[in-house]
C-alpha cells in the first residue's frame, strides 16, 4: 500500500493503537515502511526488499483506492481479479446506488 503522508500517519495510529495481542503483525506493517520520493520524470522508485517482499515482478498494476493506493503484481492481481468476479458480489454492493 502506498499513503499519501497525511494519511499514513492516521493509517500509522490506528495500527499502533491495536492489541499487543496484534504485535507482530503491527512490526510487519510499521517496520516494513518506507519513505518513496517520486524521480525527476515521476516515477516512484520501490526498493528491493519491498518489491521482493511484495512479490512484484517486472509488471505492476497500481490502484487508486481512495485514500490509499495498491500496488500488485500484475499476474497476481489479475489472478485474484478473476476468482472475485466469479464468487458472489458481497452483500453491502447488493443495494449500493452506482
Amino acid at each position: 500500500m502506498m499513503f499519501a503522508r497525511p494519511e499514513w500517519e492516521r493509517f500509522r495510529e490506528r495500527i499502533a493503537s491495536l492489541p499487543m495481542s496484534a504485535q507482530w503483525w503491527k512490526r510487519i506493517f510499521l517496520g516494513n515502511a518506507m519513505d518513496v520520493e517520486m524521480d525527476a520524470t515521476g516515477r516512484v522508485l520501490i526498493s528491493p526488499e519491498l518489491r521482493a517482499a511484495a512479490g512484484l515482478s517486472k509488471e505492476i498494476v497500481l490502484l487508486g483506492m481512495g485514500n490509499h493506493c495498491e500496488l500488485w503484481d500484475k499476474a497476481t492481481y489479475e489472478e485474484q481479479e478473476a476468482k472475485a468476479l466469479q464468487g458472489e458480489m458481497p452483500d453491502v454492493f447488493k443495494e449500493f446506488s452506482f
